[in-house]
């Protein structure tokens, strides 16, 4: 009997890792345990949210990880083989920091990763390749990995990112090259409102001449109509009961808010990849960084719950969220784990050595200037301030066991990256004391955002699975 037949598995989950430091040289116990309990699982996951370089490229032009003020975040190709040390063996890509240093940046980090063997997805030199799963051998069985990440409206859903020409990746064609990028699934926000916004707008957009300007454009040169291709972004069409403002679509009715929607046609090509994985491979998981505005950070978009329903539905068995930092809801769907959100494993974005210039500009620096000036001026706080929420200090490594092809047991173990520590300390996880202040505040912040899924979560960080 094959061993891969047992249908026993065990993997080890983190969220996002911003790294520019040495792992190997600490030795806390409470790291040393941590460091342990990744080496053991048959596969240990984590995001890698930086692109790895020594400065070589040029950064993008409109801001790291696509935020005004945001890191440009740079791991050295060194510290490759730290995370191999910590026994990491599958990384997902896609995310807003991969982007940073531009196409130039994604190829040098699939260059590194390529030299250093590690099985990764969600970038590559064309659409197919960034789209397309990793595949990582266990004695276990064959694990497939598929990773997009989001790209759209940020936190209330009201602030557009950049619109991601030349982040998400080009398909070729006999005709020409692909185009270096993301595995992106494009969002946008649409908003209902009451009539009095709805008129106001409509009188905003008829003295502005932008709908006369649309209407024009719905006609051929010669007057005729366009044929209806309103369902795909960048079509606008209004109606008695719509209207498309400053690139965002307006319904009337009640009560008012904000939803995500995301590209049809992304949803569908990710889809396709986790059915091809499912007949390739023993065991799929799909990882996806979402920072999905319009709702609150510690509850995932309608859209993208949708999403990982049907990422199950089409044949994965795992789906691992990330992307704001904070940690969300863990639902148990068909038997199948998914985690609407993982938080930081690894958080050294105040400790990244250079800063562009373009981004010190912004907050008032000059070439006189250093690295620190920008970080105590981002933060507003000098020297032990923090640019980031202070739930981002903590989190969870999720540990599941499978026996039989079935999710058995998911154990929470949580993790404190110590936020009370100066800027230059912080940000390295240690497991937390069981029992502990931060233990107990954890474990009951996951009892409660994993409740809406009816998810039982025991007092030590236990899930049991029925099968």
């Amino acid at each position: 009997m094959f061993e891969m037949e047992n249908g026993d598995i065990e993997i080890a989950l983190t969220g996002e890792t911003l790294i520019c430091r040495k792992l190997s040289v600490f030795r806390e116990p409470q790291f040393l345990s941590l460091i342990e309990m990744l080496r053991k699982a048959d596969v240990t996951f984590t995001n890698l949210e930086c692109i790895i370089q020594d400065f070589e490229d040029s950064p993008n032009t409109f801001a790291g990880g696509g935020a005004p003020g945001g890191t440009y975040m740079v791991t050295p190709p060194e510290l490759v083989d730290e995370l191999k040390w910590a026994g990491f063996n599958l990384f997902s890509t896609a995310n807003n920091h991969s982007f940073d240093f531009g196409e130039a940046g994604i190829l040098s980090s699939l260059r590194f990763l390529k030299a250093a063997g590690l099985a990764h997805a969600g970038i590559g030199r064309n659409m197919t390749e960034a789209s397309a799963p990793v595949y990582f051998d266990t004695p276990k069985g064959r694990v497939a990995m598929i990773a997009a990440a989001d790209w759209g409206p940020r936190g209330a859903g009201d602030i557009p990112w950049p619109v991601p020409m030349g982040v998400i990746a080009g398909e070729q064609s006999p005709a020409s090259r692909g185009r270096p990028g993301i595995n992106l699934v494009r969002c946008k926000s649409e908003v209902t409102v009451d009539r009095e916004t709805f008129d106001a707008l409509t009188r905003a957009s008829e003295k502005l001449g932008w709908i006369s300007a649309r209407d024009s454009r719905r006609k051929g040169s010669v007057g005729f109509d366009r044929p209806a291709t309103s369902a795909r972004f960048g079509e606008e069409t209004d109606t008695q009961n719509e209207i498309h403002f400053m690139g965002t679509r307006f319904m009337l009715g009640e009560p008012m808010g904000v939803t995500m929607v995301a590209e049809r046609e992304d949803i569908e090509r990710n889809l396709k990849w986790i059915r091809d994985a499912r007949r390739m491979a023993s065991w799929v998981i799909y990882s996806f960084h979402n920072h999905g505005g319009g709702g609150h950070p510690h509850v995932a978009p309608a859209y993208s719950i949708k999403f990982a329903h049907e990422c199950i539905d089409n044949g994965a068995d795992l789906y691992v969220g990330h992307g704001t930092g904070q940690e969300r809801g863990i639902e148990i769907y068909k038997g199948k784990a998914i985690f609407h959100g993982l938080g930081c494993f690894m958080l050294q974005n105040e400790q990244v050595p250079w800063v562009p210039y373009d981004l010190m500009a912004r907050f008032g620096l000059g070439h006189e200037n250093t690295p620190s000036d920008f970080y105590d001026a981002r933060s507003g706080h000098g020297t032990r301030g923090s640019a980031v929420s202070p739930e981002r200090w903590r989190g969870v490594v999720p540990i599941l066991k499978y026996s039989k092809g079935q999710l058995r047991t998911i154990q929470l173990h949580p993790i404190d990256l110590g936020p009370q520590l100066p800027r230059h300390e912080r940000g390295r996880p240690l497991l937390a004391d069981e029992g502990s202040d931060a233990f107990k505040a954890i474990i009951a912040h996951f009892q409660k955002v994993s409740s809406p899924f009816g998810t039982k979560i025991s007092d030590d960080g236990l899930i049991k699975v029925d099968g």
